[in-house]
């Protein structure tokens, strides 16, 4: 199609819409009109309130100022997730944002920790995380440290509803437009197949060059007008159902997600400064809704806000994110249950790979081909991350969990699986979004401990192994006294 992209719609509002139509509008709106098309009348899913250490760039990029969006979303700062049960049951580790050690040049400092072990010097892998540490001890602060060891990345729970507020309002200030209104009909050209306009049910059309696709599961433009088609990951992710609610907020705000294996599933439980997010995800082929219902109610730790919220969902992704002249932005473009907090990522990740090949002169195919082959293999990675945590595990109390572990897994998984377990190395692909102290503390803290290490290791004395390791603790170390509470971190920036 050529012609000059003037105007980009989005259909749907909600956390991947506003995300969409404020940094275009942010990075764009000289030369590219927003539109966005929502409806008041539509419920939203809003359960994606924990994310990772991306998120804060994303609000950088828009110049947001970080006490104001702590205020205004209610967030709190996540450290890590704490999984609890994942491996056998009574049993936790935690995956943090931070790196362990700090690594050589030629050789990961986890390698002189595994030789270590092997010598007989066990200890605690988290020890060296400062992450864990400030985790473990519920102190926050942002730490400005030249030393690459006391580096702490960090993100947020926040509501995201509320998010979502923030960033209306945001857009709409930049000159974003807004449209109330459910669309009735979507109108191609029967010549491209391209999207020409939307019917909105009040008769109003709107037109538009590029379309983004923010109307959730189901998918209005890129699925149920261009039936792109769907690839079904299921008999990897058999869990299919959740359920969530809001309860009443803790004495002490955690800085850090809480995900708890249950027979058939997991339980979240999300921080912030009103109120506790939670949720269960479960494979409806494993676990009834009742019993679900009753496993969350019954572990909530505070008083329900409000009803329960049923949802039903299927992982996997659009064999298509970007379809003709319609680009696929959040659920509309696939779904993986968000064990890692990967939703909003991937909405984020969506709109700067968006950015990075916007078509000026019209929609070329090579372009269309480049940003597809890059979302699947960014999806692609994800899966294969959250797979690791179900496929590796030692727990022989269900059925659940007995098809996980004896499942066949993704030859990608299986090589990095065995990679690791033969030799200590972790490779990192096509910019992983998971960096190698994530994929190490979840194979570790899975019961996955190498039976090599990097030559390198060896290159020092045990006595000179032994004093290292024990000085990065104490480096590790050294900030948490000096460190506020997480509560009175946020009571301080938050304060009007």
């Amino acid at each position: 199609m050529n012609k000059l992209i003037k105007k980009v719609v989005i259909v749907g509002g909600g956390t991947a819409g506003w995300m969409s139509a404020a940094l275009l509008k942010k990075t764009l709106g000289s030369v590219v009109e927003i539109e966005l098309v929502e409806s008041e009348e539509i419920g939203r899913i809003g359960v994606g309130e924990a994310t990772i250490p991306p998120i804060r760039y994303f609000n950088q990029a828009l110049g947001v100022n970080e006490a104001d969006f702590l205020r205004e979303t209610k967030a709190s700062i996540k450290l890590a997730i704490k999984f609890e049960g994942w491996r056998v049951p009574d049993e936790s580790y935690y995956h943090t944002f931070g790196a362990t050690g700090k690594d050589f040049v030629w050789c990961p400092f986890y390698h002189f920790w595994i030789r270590a072990n092997q010598l007989g010097h066990t200890t605690n892998l988290w020890d060296y995380n400062l992450n864990y540490l400030c985790a473990e001890a519920n102190k926050f602060a942002p730490l400005t440290a030249k030393d690459t060891a006391l580096e702490m990345p960090y993100a947020y729970h926040f509501d995201a509803s509320l998010y979502a507020i923030f960033l209306r309002k945001f857009s709409e200030n930049l000159g974003v437009k807004r449209t109330e209104g459910l669309v009735e009909q979507v109108n191609v050209n029967p010549d491209s197949g391209y999207v020409e306009n939307l019917a909105l049910k009040n008769g109003t059309k709107i037109n538009g060059d590029l379309f983004i696709d923010c109307s959730g599961s189901r998918a209005l433009l890129i699925q149920q007008k261009l039936e792109t088609g769907f690839e079904d990951w299921s008999h990897w992710l058999p869990c299919d159902r959740a359920i969530a609610v809001p309860s009443e907020r803790l004495d002490i705000t955690l800085a850090y997600t809480r995900s708890i294996a249950h027979a058939a599933g997991w339980q979240w439980r999300i921080p912030l400064q009103h109120r506790v997010g939670n949720g269960i995800v479960y494979s409806s082929n494993h676990c009834s809704q009742d019993e679900a219902t009753n496993i969350l109610l019954n572990s909530l730790g505070s008083k329900p806000m409000a009803d329960l919220n049923f949802i039903s969902f299927k992982t996997g992704r659009r064999l298509k994110q970007w379809n003709r002249n319609v680009i696929a932005i959040g659920l509309s473009s696939g779904f993986l249950e968000p064990l890692e907090s990967t939703s909003i990522h991937l909405i984020q990740s969506a709109l700067v790979r968006l950015l990075k090949l916007f078509p000026r002169a019209g929609i070329d195919e090579a372009n269309v081909s480049e940003y597809n082959k890059q979302s699947k293999i960014e999806f692609e990675q994800v899966r294969d991350f959250i797979i690791l945590h179900y496929h590796v595990n030692e727990r022989t109390d269900s059925q659940f969990w007995r098809d996980l572990r004896t499942m066949k897994i993704p030859e990608s998984l299986t090589h990095k699986i065995n990679l690791f377990r033969s030799t200590g190395k972790i490779i990192r692909e096509h910019d992983d979004l998971f960096s190698e102290s994530s994929w190490l503390q979840v194979l570790v803290g899975q019961g996955i401990m190498p039976r090599d290490y990097h030559p390198l290791a060896d290159g020092i004395s045990e006595k000179d192994l032994l004093e290292m390791l024990a000085n990065m603790r104490k480096i590790k170390q050294s900030p948490i006294s000096h460190l506020p509470s997480h509560d009175e971190f946020l009571k301080q920036v938050c304060a009007v």
